[in-house]
């Protein structure tokens, strides 16, 4: 597709180095908005970035942490998922923001801002946190195979590997084939979930009043644990640099108030798809709450253990199947998204421009080489020190794109009329330091119960 001057051309503002090219290029400017049509087809024309940011946020590695959560303290933990995913919804906003606003997504943004040496250095932190989060989406699906159909995990990680061949057909038909595939697998996961609800019954009144803050959280040491792991696991790093760049693939005008109106429908998108997420999200923790709190089963925690106990619980294997089917789709949907956002990363950080097929086997060999090798030397018990592992990985990488994101759109030389207001600046400051604080948390409780 052929890039306009004007398009790759940005003011360098307060930036170290101008914008001398768009974030994905074959794709950039590819999806026409109907500038003299009314709302609703213009938000239509907008949405879609949005829901392939919420899969991330519904991926497998949060799975364990949401099933422990509603298993062992029934629905009081709701309330943190419904404030993680508001800290979600703020944070993907920026990245729409910046991404339209500056005409760079966060890894061009870094790029353009830091010296070379901190560039590489975030770049090659961002590709092992990409790797470590793949790597869950990998075994998700692989777990998802091994409990529906019997097929061994280590081929179960290879099979995995189709993804490239399908994100590939879809992006050479168009981006919008690509939202599509994603959107009707989140509601397939939905649908899945809604069934799970109505065959566990849960209480109504129990689930409105876990949704409620509760000091509870912070006197139960327990609890707060869990509350902590959902919480610091809540943004995933790929997906701040993701939306930054996806939401370019719309052609909307270069004048300041097209700009603002892109940010405006960006953001509403991106909203609404978040809350796909906390329905899910909240769904596996209230079956757990409805299925195992109370029971002797309190205390469990796998996925594969939970699909075992829900159908004898509920009386029907249908639930096994559905809970099974869910984690396939959600494991299939994050690594779609997962390889689309190490394409964003390498070319942003170092102008490093690969096919993007080569790329994709790159990606999906980085996640499935760990995986296959920990399997063999292990076998299937070692899949779960290994998806503990990915998460750390995760929280390590976190604050490298929180920060830099937050500042960037804190910066009025950098962000013109775009720029953050005071109380969003604040607000954001404030959700960056504590996400960050609770991953470091995390972090020196992992490590120090596997040294214990």
């Amino acid at each position: 597709m052929h890039v306009s001057t004007e398009q790759a051309s940005q003011p360098t503002g307060g930036w170290r180095l101008p914008s001398s090219e768009v974030s994905l290029p074959e794709l950039h400017g590819s999806i026409a908005i109907p500038h003299t049509a009314g709302f609703w087809k213009k938000l239509f024309a907008f949405a879609g970035p949005g829901y392939l940011v919420a899969v991330g946020y519904m991926d497998p590695g949060n799975w364990a942490t949401d099933i422990a959560g509603g298993a062992r303290f029934g629905y009081t933990l709701l309330s943190v998922i419904v404030i993680s995913n508001l800290m979600a919804i703020l944070l993907q906003a920026l990245a729409a923001r910046l991404g339209i606003a500056s005409g760079r997504d966060l890894a061009q943004a870094c790029r353009d801002h830091y010296s070379p040496r901190a560039t590489f250095a975030m770049w090659f932190l961002c590709e092992i946190a990409i790797a470590a989060c793949d790597l869950a989406e990998v075994l998700g699906a692989a777990i998802a195979l091994n409990l529906l159909f019997g097929l061994p995990l280590i081929w179960g990680v290879c099979l995995t590997a189709a993804d490239v061949l399908i994100v590939l057909y879809l992006q050479n038909r168009g981006f919008r084939y690509v939202e599509a595939l994603v959107v009707t697998l989140i509601l397939l996961i939905a649908v899945s979930f809604a069934i799970e609800i109505y065959l566990s019954e849960p209480n109504p009144l129990a689930i409105a009043a876990g949704t409620a803050p509760s000091l509870e959280i912070l006197r139960n040491t327990d609890m707060l644990y869990i509350a902590i792991g959902i919480l610091g696991a809540t943004v995933m790093p790929h997906n701040l640099y993701l939306h930054s760049s996806i939401v370019q693939t719309r052609k909307y005008q270069d004048d300041v108030e097209s700009k603002r109106e892109a940010i405006r429908f960006a953001t509403i998108d991106s909203s609404v798809a978040l809350m796909s997420a906390l329905f899910i999200n909240g769904a596996i923790l209230i079956l757990a709450a409805a299925t195992f709190h109370g029971t002797e089963h309190e205390n469990i925690a796998d996925i594969s253990d939970a699909y075992k106990m829900l159908s004898p619980l509920l009386g029907t294997s249908v639930a096994s199947t559905v809970f099974a089917l869910a984690l396939l789709f959600s494991g299939q949907n994050a690594t779609l998204t997962g390889t689309l956002a190490g394409q964003i990363v390498m070319e942003g950080f170092l102008s490093l421009r690969l096919r993007p097929w080569l790329r994709r086997i790159i990606t999906r060999l980085i996640a499935i080489l760990p995986a296959v090798i920990v399997i063999l030397i292990y076998g299937d018990r070692g899949t779960g020190p290994l998806l503990i592992l990915s998460q750390v990985i995760l929280s390590l990488q976190l604050p490298f794109a929180v920060f830099p994101l937050v500042q960037f759109t804190s910066e009025r030389a950098k962000m013109g009329e775009f720029v953050s207001s005071g109380w969003v600046k604040g607000l954001a400051w404030t959700v960056a330091v504590i996400i960050a604080t609770l991953n470091v948390w995390l972090l020196y409780q992992t490590f120090a119960d596997l040294f214990v």
